[in-house]
């Protein structure tokens, strides 16, 4: 951040918190010479920040002591990223991450990806402040990605993610149509030297995966599946898919013979955990990609 964006965060109106209260009412009893749709407007703006955290849910709840900004139109926004962010708080930043874009770095690249781009995002306003991994989607995948901002959260995910989260949804489109239409899909993955990964028998290596489908619509040789995974496991929609006779259009590493809309048809849609601050049990949802439905005209 330069001098002037330095200079224009610490002219910005600042208000502490003395009692527990929600962020809409306690704007409107502080803002002056705004009107109730100019402080929805800043909100909806991402404009108000909290503890240096711009929200914009009207809601957001406040404790004592915390300090509330209106930030100067120039800040850096949400609509500063190329792609959409879903939430964010001061623990926790959820993206809607597109296809083509790495998660995070790997041999051949290491700044054009989703942590890297949220990294700069997060430290335009302040230079301290750092995001860490708590999941990850693969390069072809798009949809929710969710960061943590604090090392505690880090590591409070990381210890109990089977039970801070509570759904990971997927949609899917594949080549034919499975049977049954719903089903619950048990393995043991392995990855071989290459990194692919098959299903084997329990043992060194091999780790369970849980994959449950339901078929949302069929047409034009594809299905379009509502997925759900108990397990993260690398590639264990597109391993079971395949091993299914149905594999992930597009997928060509793991048996797909088309290619409708150039990439993978696999999008992150949900995300359900519990607010690992609050003990709210929060939803995030990134729609289906459009194209996702020319595969069926």
């Amino acid at each position: 951040m330069d001098y002037a964006n330095r200079r224009r965060e610490a002219q910005a109106p600042v208000y502490t918190v003395t009692q527990p209260d929600t962020l809409l009412p306690f704007l409107l009893a502080r803002v002056k010479g705004k009107s109730r749709n100019n402080v929805k407007s800043l909100l909806s703006r991402r404009l108000v920040a909290v503890d240096g955290v711009p929200l914009s849910r009207f809601d957001a709840p406040l404790l004592p002591g915390q300090q509330v900004s209106i930030l100067p139109a120039s800040a850096p926004r949400a609509d500063a990223l190329p792609f959409p962010i879903l939430y964010e708080d001061e623990h926790l930043i959820v993206v809607n991450k597109p296809a083509k874009l790495l998660s995070v770095a790997n041999d051949k690249e290491k700044t054009r990806t989703a942590y890297h781009l949220v990294t700069d995002y997060v430290k335009a306003r302040r230079v301290d402040d750092r995001i860490f991994v708590l999941h990850r989607l693969d390069r072809d995948t798009s949809g929710v990605l969710m960061f943590a901002r604090d090392a505690e959260t880090k590591e409070l995910f990381q210890a109990r993610w089977n039970e801070i989260v509570t759904r990971r949804g997927y949609l899917a489109v594949v080549e034919g149509v499975p049977k049954p239409a719903q089903d619950t899909i048990r393995s043991f993955l392995v990855e071989t030297d290459t990194h692919l990964s098959f299903s084997g028998a329990p043992g060194k290596g091999a780790k369970e995966a849980v994959t449950s489908y339901q078929i949302v619509k069929a047409g034009s040789g594809y299905a379009l599946l509502d997925i759900s995974i108990e397990t993260g496991r690398k590639n264990q929609i597109r391993v079971h898919m395949k091993e299914k006779g149905c594999p992930v259009a597009g997928d060509k590493q793991y048996g797909a013979r088309t290619n409708p809309i150039g990439r993978l048809c696999l999008h992150a849609n949900e995300l359900s955990f519990t607010h690992p601050a609050t003990g709210e049990q929060i939803t995030f949802k990134a729609k289906m990609p459009r194209d996702f439905n020319r595969v069926f005209r």
